[in-house]
């Protein structure tokens, strides 16, 4: 995978660089989860897509959901959150988004990929005070649903601020 600045990535996306693939796949990574979003296919709009599951073990099988994600939905990119904190610098939850990323890339099975960071700050907590007046009771539900808009949410603002 290569990192690319935020507008790069979705310059590359919008000039017809990449003519067959051209949605993006928003992630919000987290300790145990990643919640998936994805763009519509003009990148207009950020749908939620699932959440996988990360464990220490699990990264080829992550990296292979990923490649079988890039065929289904012809994606051209990841938009991947990253929390900076209020002065814009790495926080300290950024280790974890680093990790993620290097161990993709080491797989090997993403190399064709491009990716961008995209500032995280409180989407899991709009999320969750979006959430809040459904009053879901079963908790892992309430986790997947908020790890899934979250990564809506990183990925729509990501659409809407780099037009």
């Amino acid at each position: 995978m290569r990192l690319l600045k935020a507008d790069q990535l979705f310059r590359k996306v919008i000039d017809g660089g990449l003519r067959k693939q051209s949605r993006l796949l928003g992630l919000d990574v987290g300790s145990k989860y990643v919640g998936l979003a994805v763009s519509d296919d003009k990148n207009r709009i950020a749908l939620p897509l699932s959440v996988l599951s990360r464990t220490k073990t699990n990264i080829s099988l992550m990296a292979d959901d990923f490649v079988t994600l890039v065929s289904k939905y012809s994606l051209a990119g990841f938009v991947v959150g990253y929390p900076f904190n209020l002065q814009g610098q790495s926080s300290r939850n950024a280790l974890q988004v680093r990790l993620l990323v290097g161990e993709l890339c080491k797989t090997g099975k993403l190399d064709d990929m491009s990716y961008t960071y995209w500032d995280e700050n409180f989407t899991s907590k709009c999320v969750e005070a979006l959430l809040h007046p459904l009053k879901l009771h079963d908790p892992v539900e309430t986790k997947t649903m908020t790890d899934k808009f979250a990564a809506v949410c990183i990925l729509q603002v990501h659409t809407t601020n780099t037009k």
